[in-house]
């Protein structure tokens, strides 16, 4: 019983391991981190948009029956992209065309007839003329009594008949002259209906307003187009901008003409250098955020590119750490920090921007921690730095 006592007793203790003495370690080098400044930024992301952009539509109802283009085609000035039946529009202009040859044809009828009317006038002067000669001799020879009142009196009814015939060849002329006054409105309005008509038909074929890129296309053979329904879009390629939301409290910070570096993901990583062109005064109301766009002008460039601007909107000063310092363990981030006594201790932190080989560090550390940059790999938790290492 006392030997089977004294083995429960000696079973039940626990053995007792001594904690292994911290080592010193030399190879190590450590770097005190300071605040210092850096340029505050804000950045925002957008979408690359061409600077003009132009939606094509029909401007009468009609089916097309010709497409000229497809999506990603070069288009110049003035090419022709799309046609459209125009059987109507030409009969309106060949009704048009017409007209008008109806009233010019009136309009030489009515030169004839006044060239008539003028010479039928300038023969009445001439009669009237001649009767009032002769009615002037007869009257000196009535004076003289050489003449009867009778011979008299009929030499005074030709020249009331010549008058008379004067008066209606010019009433006449008048008369003429005012109807080809109206022929000629007639005229002028018989050509505005050949334009408008020339205009109608012109509207079956869409020309390009500009140089660019078709970047879209509905329109089809067969299709019933319509005033308003896009059929093409054509972005001019040699002008584009990012487009991005900027937040309402930061819009004060930015300013037209404010330098931007841009940021292109189908360009690469490297940055752009830019400027702000335009502030879309209005904000949206959902998003609390204002448009800023930036002028771009590189190549290779299309609608719909994904894209940040960064603004710099100032100065802060932050604590930066070399990124060869920092340790990562799963999800965790830490660096070996130095403390007074010399003494290795693992530290959580938490990490911001990156600025060229550094890091930002957001928690963690504070101003004047050792931070060891090289060699960490030979230190454990609670080693000490040698005084005579880097």
């Amino acid at each position: 019983m006392i030997l089977l006592a004294f083995l429960i007793t000696f079973c039940g203790k626990k053995e007792e391991v001594a904690a292994p003495k911290p080592a010193t370690v030399q190879g190590v080098k450590a770097e005190t981190i300071r605040l210092s400044p850096v340029e505050e930024a804000y950045e925002a992301v957008g979408t690359v948009r061409s600077k003009t952009t132009s939606v094509l539509s029909s401007k009468t109802v009609g089916h097309i029956t010709a497409v000229h283009v497809h999506e990603g085609d070069r288009v110049r000035t003035g090419q022709l992209l799309i046609e459209m039946d125009d059987r109507d529009t030409r009969a309106q202009l060949q009704k048009a065309q017409a007209g008008l040859r109806e009233v010019q044809d009136a309009q030489e009828e009515m030169d004839q007839n006044i060239r008539a009317a003028e010479s039928a006038r300038e023969a009445a002067e001439a009669g009237k003329s001649l009767a009032l000669v002769t009615f002037n001799r007869y009257k000196a020879l009535l004076d003289e009594r050489s003449v009867s009142r009778q011979e008299f009196d009929e030499v005074q009814a030709k020249l009331r008949v010549a008058e008379a015939e004067l008066n209606r060849a010019g009433r006449m002329l008048q008369a003429v002259t005012a109807k080809k006054n109206q022929i000629l409105a007639k005229t002028e309005q018989a050509k505005a209906d050949v334009a408008g008509a020339q205009v109608y038909v012109g509207y079956s074929r869409i020309l390009s307003p500009m140089n660019g890129i078709v970047t879209s296309k509905q329109a089809e053979v067969g299709l019933l187009a319509a005033p308003g329904v896009p059929l093409l879009t054509v972005d001019d390629d040699s002008h584009y901008r990012l487009e991005v939301s900027v937040e309402e409290t930061m819009l004060k910070k930015v300013r037209l003409g404010m330098p931007v570096l841009v940021f292109i993901d189908a360009l690469g990583p490297q940055e752009h250098r830019s400027v702000v062109t335009e502030i879309v005064p209005a904000s949206d109301p959902t998003s609390r955020s204002y448009v800023v766009k930036i002028g771009l002008n590189q190549p290779s460039l299309r609608s719909g590119l994904f894209g940040k601007a960064r603004f710099g909107i100032g100065q802060k000063e932050i604590l930066r750490v070399s990124q060869k310092a920092i340790s990562e363990r799963g999800q965790l981030v830490g660096v070996w920090v130095v403390d007074p006594s010399n003494t290795v201790r693992l530290r959580l932190i938490k990490t911001g921007k990156r600025y060229g080989d550094q890091m930002e560090v957001l928690s963690g550390l504070n101003n004047g921690d050792r931070v060891i940059v090289e060699g960490m790999e030979k230190v454990r938790e609670g080693d000490r730095i040698g005084t005579g290492g880097p």
